[in-house]
C-alpha cells in the first residue's frame, strides 16, 4: 500500500482568470490555526478586509530582513519558510520553521524593525496582516486580540522549549524533538502525522540544531538502521512514535 506523504503546501486555492489565487478568509481551511475558532462569520470578513495577499514567494525569496521596518504579521498559506539571523562574520543562524498556518513577523512590534530574516524555502504564498489595522480591529473584535497574544505566548514557548532541546540533548535527542514537533503540526492541519516531508535541507535541519550536516545524516541513518523511522531523502516516516519520545527526553 502507498504511504500518503504529508505536504507543506496542502492548502485551499481558488485560481482566478489572471493567474492569481484568490482567496478569502473564510474558505481557507487554516483559519482555525491563525484565527480564533469561535470567531462569527461578519468578524471573519471584516478581517479579510484588511488583509493583502501578493504574488507568491519563490524559494529562495525574502519576505522581509533584518533591519527592515515592522509594518506588518505574516500568516503562511502555503509552502515553507524559515527565519535566520546572521552573526557579524556573516554567518548564518537558523531560528525556526514555519508551516501553513503559522503566524510570524511579531520580532519587530518592540522595536518597530524586523530582527531576522525570513526566507522561502519553497514556493509558498502569504497573507500579509497590517498591524495598525490589526489593532484598530483588535479593539473591536477582542477575541482576535487575545488570539494574537496566545500565538506570541506559544512562540516564546517554543523557543524556551528549543533552548533547553540545544543545551541539554544529544544528536538523537535533538532530531527527536524536531521530528515529533514537525508531526504534531502537521497533525493539526489534517495531515498525516507519521508520514512527512521535511521542508528544510540536511544542512538547515543542523543549522538550527547546533549539528553538523554529517551528524545529522548519521543521526537519521542510525534511527532508519533501528527502524524508528524511515528515511528516503526528505521523506520521512515515524515508525517507532514511543522511542522517539524516549529519545526527546533523555538528557546528555
Amino acid at each position: 500500500m502507498a504511504t500518503t506523504i504529508a505536504s507543506t503546501g496542502s492548502v485551499t486555492r481558488n485560481a482566478c482568470s489572471h493567474g492569481f489565487i484568490k482567496a478569502t478568509c473564510s474558505d481557507c481551511n487554516l483559519k482555525g490555526l491563525c484565527l480564533p475558532i469561535a470567531m462569527d462569520i461578519p468578524d471573519i470578513e471584516r478581517i479579510d478586509k484588511i488583509i493583502q495577499r501578493g504574488r507568491p514567494l519563490q524559494a529562495g525569496d525574502h519576505l522581509y530582513r533584518s533591519g527592515d521596518g515592522f509594518k506588518a504579521i505574516y500568516a503562511v498559506r502555503s509552502g515553507s519558510i524559515k527565519t535566520y539571523l546572521v552573526d557579524e562574520d556573516g554567518l548564518e543562524q537558523v531560528t525556526g520553521f514555519y508551516l501553513p498556518g503559522e503566524v510570524l513577523g511579531f520580532d519587530g512590534i518592540g522595536t518597530h524593525k524586523h530582527g531576522c530574516n525570513v526566507l522561502a524555502l519553497e514556493t509558498s504564498a502569504v497573507c500579509e496582516i497590517p498591524f495598525e489595522r490589526l489593532e484598530e480591529l483588535s479593539l473591536q473584535v477582542p477575541s482576535l486580540q487575545h488570539h494574537m497574544f496566545q500565538l506570541m505566548g506559544k512562540q516564546i514557548e517554543s523557543d524556551h522549549q528549543m533552548m533547553l532541546t540545544l543545551s541539554k540533548k544529544n544528536a538523537e535527542g535533538r532530531i527527536a524533538t524536531l521530528l515529533l514537533s514537525l508531526s504534531q503540526r502537521y497533525a493539526r492541519r489534517n495531515l498525516s502525522s507519521t508520514a512527512m516531508r521535511l521542508p528544510m535541507s540536511r544542512m538547515d535541519m543542523g543549522n538550527f540544531l547546533g549539528l553538523t550536516i554529517e551528524t545529522v545524516s548519521r543521526t537519521l541513518s542510525r534511527l532508519h538502521k533501528d527502524e524508528v523511522i524511515g528515511v528516503e531523502g526528505r521523506e520521512i516516516i515515524i515508525k517507532n512514535r514511543a522511542r522517539l519520545d524516549e529519545l526527546c527526553h533523555l538528557l546528555q
